[in-house]
C-alpha cells in the first residue's frame, strides 16, 4: 500500500511540474522559435540551394533531407532541456521546491516530460514543410506517425543527456555553447544531408561512429518498406538504454545541486 501511495504521488507530482513548465512555456512562446523557424528554414535553404547539386533537384532530395532535418530538429529541441534547467538552478526555484513535500524528482523528470511538447511541435513542423515542398513518402499516414514517434522518443531521450549537461555546467551560457556545438557536430557529420559515399574517407569513419545516423538510416528505411527493420529495432534499444543511463545520473546530478 505505501509503495502505490509512493508511486502515486511521484506521478502525480510529475504531472503538476510538467503542467507548470508547460505554462512556463507557452507564456514564453519565443522557446519555440528554434522548433518552428529551425526546421522550415533549413528545410527551404538546403532543399533550394543543393537539391539540385546533390540529388538532381528538390524533389529527388527531398526523401534525403526530411529524415536528416527531422533529426537535427530533434537535437535542436532536446539540447533546450539543459539551458532551461541550469536557468531554474541558478535563479533557486529548483531550491524551493526541494524543500516542499514532493517526490525530489519531480521537478527534473517534470521539465522533461514537458519538454516532450517541443519535440512534437519540431516533428510536425519538419514534417508539414517536407510536405508543403512537395515530399510524397510512398508508405501510410501509419508509417508516418511510426517514424514520428521514434524521432520523438529518441529526442526525448537525448534530453535527459542534454538535462545532465545543464546540471553539472556552471553557466546557462555554457550549457547552449555545448549543445549548438553537439547539435552541429552530430547533425553534419552524418547521412542527414548527402550519402555517406560522397564523404571523404576520414568522415566517413565519424559518421559511421554518429549515432544519428543510424537514427536516420532507420528512418529512411521504415518510410521506404513500410516495415519495422532491425536498424529500427537497434535505435530503440539504444534510446532504452540511452535513459536508463543518464536519467539516474541527471537525478544524481539533481541531488547533488
Amino acid at each position: 500500500m505505501d509503495v502505490q501511495k509512493h508511486n502515486g504521488s511521484l506521478v502525480m507530482n510529475t504531472a503538476t511540474m510538467a503542467y507548470r513548465n508547460l505554462l512556463k512555456t507557452v507564456h514564453n512562446p519565443d522557446r519555440f522559435m528554434d522548433v518552428i523557424v529551425q526546421p522550415v528554414m533549413f528545410m527551404l535553404m538546403f532543399g533550394y540551394l543543393f537539391g539540385g547539386a546533390i540529388a538532381g533537384g528538390v524533389q529527388a532530395y527531398l526523401p534525403t533531407i526530411v529524415p536528416g532535418i527531422l533529426m537535427q530538429t530533434m537535437l535542436s529541441a532536446a539540447s533546450g532541456s539543459g539551458p532551461q534547467i541550469r536557468e531554474d538552478l541558478d535563479s533557486g526555484v529548483f531550491d524551493r521546491f526541494k524543500s516542499l513535500p514532493m517526490a525530489h524528482i519531480a521537478p527534473l523528470a517534470g521539465q522533461l516530460f514537458a519538454d516532450s511538447l517541443r519535440l512534437v511541435i519540431a516533428t510536425i513542423t519538419s514534417l508539414t514543410t517536407g510536405y508543403l515542398m512537395g515530399w510524397r513518402p510512398a508508405v501510410g499516414f501509419g508509417w508516418i506517425v511510426v517514424i514520428a514517434l521514434l524521432a520523438i522518443f529518441t529526442g526525448w531521450a537525448l534530453s535527459w543527456l542534454f538535462a545532465l549537461v545543464g546540471l553539472l555546467a556552471k553557466s546557462a551560457s555554457a550549457v547552449q555553447s555545448f549543445s549548438l556545438i553537439a547539435m552541429l557536430v552530430l547533425s553534419f557529420m552524418s547521412n542527414a544531408f548527402v550519402p555517406l559515399h560522397s564523404l571523404t574517407k576520414p568522415l566517413q569513419v565519424i559518421a559511421h561512429l554518429n549515432p544519428v545516423t543510424y537514427v536516420i538510416t532507420a528512418i529512411r528505411q521504415i518510410l521506404a518498406t513500410g516495415s519495422w527493420t532491425h536498424e529500427a529495432g537497434l535505435v530503440l534499444g539504444v534510446d532504452v538504454v540511452i535513459v536508463l543511463i543518464f536519467a539516474p545520473l541527471a537525478v544524481w546530478a539533481y541531488d547533488r545541486n
